[in-house]
């Protein structure tokens, strides 16, 4: 059966339920699945629980899903880039499971090998270790956390063959592979869709055996957060002069 869909909405389609647990995958606005995000939005589906290192912006990204009232919980480790966020959390509308960014990517893949807890130093001895177990290993104290898994997994890769396998670029890569092995379902966004064998199996990230259904979007956006521009010395130096 072929994996290769026409569009996010065809991708989603008989997958997405509400009360579902959805990993996101992305870091900021870098590699997130935008198209996914959109179609999800499109949907309606609600009350869903969001795995991801943050929630976009306002206006773009799972900021979108914020706004329309779809996510109920967030599972991240940095959210400071939303106000809209902000206003939900502090009012009591959205709840919040803060992690150490290390210690949510490793309960990601924690949840796709299969391990079902470990110990990290990360957050003893604080408010991160309330309620969990800790455990002392050769004279230092750990906390135990467990795995994250999800219903389905949305994920945007670069390259990808019709077969499923992917290929990301540079730092979008962040938390897409970890997401794609943890999930029951994998959907996948791809800038450029390929036949099997021209891919360079070097090269591939993720085997095709994680993806479900995959499709070719066009139009990416890939916002950047904040644009943060300065003269270079040797220019500023020239108008110093001028």
């Amino acid at each position: 059966m072929s994996k290769v869909c026409k569009d996010a909405a065809a991708a989603i389609e008989g997958v997405v339920f509400d009360g579902m647990t959805i990993m996101s995958g992305g870091f900021g606005l870098c590699g997130i699945p935008e198209h996914l995000i959109a179609a999800l939005r499109e949907n309606g589906v609600k009350d869903l629980t969001v795995i991801s290192n943050n929630c976009g912006v306002d206006g773009f990204g799972l900021g979108l899903l914020l706004e329309s009232g779809q996510i109920k919980k967030m599972v991240s480790s940095y959210v400071g880039e939303n106000k809209l966020f902000e206003r939900l959390y502090l009012s009591g509308e959205l709840e919040l499971e803060f992690n150490p960014q290390g210690t949510l990517a490793e309960r990601i893949r924690a949840g796709g090998a299969g391990i079902p807890a470990f110990f990290t130093k990360t957050g003893y001895g604080t408010v991160i270790a309330d309620g969990k177990e800790t455990r002392e290993f050769d004279g230092d104290g750990y906390v135990m956390e467990t795995a994250l898994k999800a219903d389905l997994a949305i994920v945007k890769a670069w390259k990808a063959d019709t077969a499923g396998n992917l290929v990301y670029r540079k730092t979008a890569r962040n938390f897409n592979p970890m997401m794609a092995t943890a999930a029951k379902v994998t959907l996948v966004e791809t800038e450029s869709l390929v036949e099997p064998g021209r891919l360079d199996p070097d090269q591939i990230h993720t085997p095709g055996i994680y993806v479900d259904r995959l499709f070719e979007g066009s139009t990416f956006e890939k916002r950047i957060e904040r644009i943060t521009t300065r003269p270079k010395p040797e220019l500023a130096a020239v108008g110093e002069g001028a």
